[in-house]
């Protein structure tokens, strides 16, 4: 069974940092892409951040210099490392993969940045 499993999200003050995981397992096939989308509180969910298989990276403009994108491929893991938050970083973080043309979702972490 595919599935994305996130972790890492918390509480923390305006200014600091928080590093998210998303664990991928089951994938038999290449993950073309995997990305991390936010929703914060009464808005849709946005893109944050896409790690394409080749390397490449896409951010969000609110987020540039401030937030990395990493994959671990032994671990099939990918990362977000998040630095310099702001309240406006508050969200449901969401993992998301595209493998074979399929897209999956982990089921996301909460992020509070307190001012």
């Amino acid at each position: 069974q595919r599935q994305l499993v996130e972790s890492g999200g918390g509480l923390v003050q305006a200014g600091g940092s928080l590093r998210l995981s998303c664990a991928a397992s089951g994938f038999a096939r290449e993950i073309h892409a995997m990305a991390w989308y936010r929703q914060a509180p009464g808005k849709q969910r946005n893109l944050v951040a896409v790690m394409y298989i080749g390397g490449s990276t896409n951010y969000a403009p609110s987020v540039k210099g401030r937030f990395a994108i990493s994959r671990d491929n032994a671990k099939n893991t990918v990362y977000l490392q998040m630095n310099g938050l702001k309240p406006e970083d508050t969200g449901h973080y969401t993992c998301y993969a595209n493998s074979d043309g399929l897209e999956y979702w982990g089921k996301g972490t909460l992020v509070t940045v307190s001012s």
